[in-house]
């Protein structure tokens, strides 16, 4: 049936979408419609020359169309957004495997692996690879987080300015700068603000506690000001009840008088800690205006290991997305890393990581609630206007799957999904592994 969908579009240019079961918090300005538990609503779509025409109640007005498409109730999903990646680390598990599994291996093997191979062809043909991936399985903007050491920032970041250009009627891309805070207190540190100003990216940092983490936050602040850069941080990725990194941001934000967007990844050590912490945090962090990324699958992979006495792990490795969403703090989710050291699968599916999230996070019914952190939220924290909704006057950039609820959507592989790009089928074909094996030494 899929196949039969895909060909009545292939042959028309204009053509109606109808009994499609979209959730009702993507739908932008329509009128009211039944809902199910689930937060699906049934709507008809007119598409046409790849824009979205109108969007109406399924069966509310005769839609006028030569070409009716009836989806049977299948889920229809604007295309993803994929707001925190590490596309320069992604594929190198074959030649620099994580056989532990802990956080301080990966870190240890990234380093060591950036040193010796990241040229300009490795780095290119790896996130090259990557994207593939993310456009065939529907995802039409990343953010990313590029190793900034150095000589290293120069090397990706003309990579990823490449990229950007030659993917930009596919996918848009965002950069963000990866290093420690004290990073910024060094004149390479300041050197790297600037290319980061250049090239209009986000200026990013891993926040780790230590004695001066005030003044290098102040200082990391000052910079994103004076420079008009948003933040993006990698925070309390731990299980330590004392790390209260998140805190600390919140308070620089709040005592610099920050007004750009900031954006904290990770927070796993939030889950950890007692009530009256977390209430402090989600205070100080909702008068900060801080957005949250919570990066289930790699947390999940990393965190509470206990490999010494081979110990099973206890908690989940994520952070309190519930009650984050609860006081109102933009909560995403995103794939963070890909067959890395830090994460030894993934394959930049957007609908993988709603999957484990819902797992993982016990993001229950209705699920059409949790979507939006998905699409929506991560495209307003982008910056991205008319990314992650469904609303007239844009472009036609949907996914269509086989399963018709999301007890479907999520039980059933959905690798026959139709993606549409300004309103046609796209080649879903997914990129080999071989094609990067004189790269990654499999033998």
């Amino acid at each position: 049936m899929i196949q039969q969908i895909k060909n009545s579009i292939n042959r028309s240019n204009s053509y109606c979408l109808i009994n499609a079961h979209v959730p009702i918090t993507l739908i932008d300005s329509v009128s009211s419609t039944k809902v199910t538990r689930e937060g699906l609503g049934l709507f008809d779509i007119e598409i046409a020359h790849g824009k979205i025409i109108q969007i109406l109640p399924h069966d509310s007005i005769k839609i006028n169309c030569d070409n009716i498409i009836d989806l049977e109730k299948r889920i229809v999903l604007p295309c993803f957004v994929d707001l925190h990646t590490h596309l320069d680390k992604g594929h190198i598990w074959e030649r620099s495997p994580n056989f532990e599994g802990t956080f301080e291996i990966a870190l240890d093997k990234a380093i060591a692996d950036s040193q010796k191979y990241w040229q300009p062809e490795d780095v290119l043909r790896r996130m090259e690879f990557s994207l593939k991936c993310a456009y065939a399985y529907g995802t039409k903007a990343i953010r990313t987080h590029l190793d900034c050491y150095g000589e290293q920032a120069d090397i990706s970041l003309k990579v990823f300015q490449n990229l950007q250009q030659q993917w930009q009627d596919k996918v848009t891309l965002q950069v963000v700068s990866l290093v420690t805070t004290d990073y910024y207190q060094t004149e390479l540190g300041h050197n790297l603000a600037d290319k980061i100003e250049k090239v209009g990216g986000i200026l990013g940092a891993v926040v780790y506690l230590n004695p001066d983490i005030d003044s290098q936050l102040d200082n990391l602040f000052t910079i994103a000001k004076a420079k008009n850069l948003d933040l993006d941080l990698h925070t309390d990725e731990n299980g330590d009840v004392e790390s209260i990194g998140l805190q600390k941001i919140a308070e620089a934000a709040i005592r610099n008088n920050f007004t750009g967007n900031i954006l904290c990844g990770h927070c796993c050590s939030l889950a950890v800690q007692s009530s009256e912490v977390v209430q402090k945090t989600l205070e100080l962090v909702k008068q900060a205006s801080i957005s949250i990324v919570s990066l289930p699958m790699c947390n999940l992979y990393l965190q509470d290991r206990r490999t010494a006495n081979y110990l099973t792990p206890i908690w989940r490795g994520i952070t309190r997305v519930h009650e984050l969403k609860q006081e109102g703090i933009p909560v995403a989710f995103a794939s963070d890393n890909t067959r890395d050291p830090f994460y030894g699968f993934g394959d930049l599916d957007m609908l993988e990581v709603l999957e484990q999230a819902v797992r993982i996070a016990h993001l229950d019914t209705p699920y059409g609630n949790w979507i939006d952190s998905f699409t929506k939220i991560p495209g307003e924290i982008m910056g991205l206007k008319d990314s992650g909704i469904i609303k007239q006057n844009i472009p036609a950039d949907l996914i269509i799957f086989q399963g018709r609820y999301f007890s479907e959507l999520l039980s059933r592989s959905q690798h026959d999904r139709i993606v549409l790009r300004n309103g046609n089928p796209i080649d879903r074909i997914l990129p080999s592994y071989s094609e990067l094996d004189d790269l990654t030494f499999i033998i």
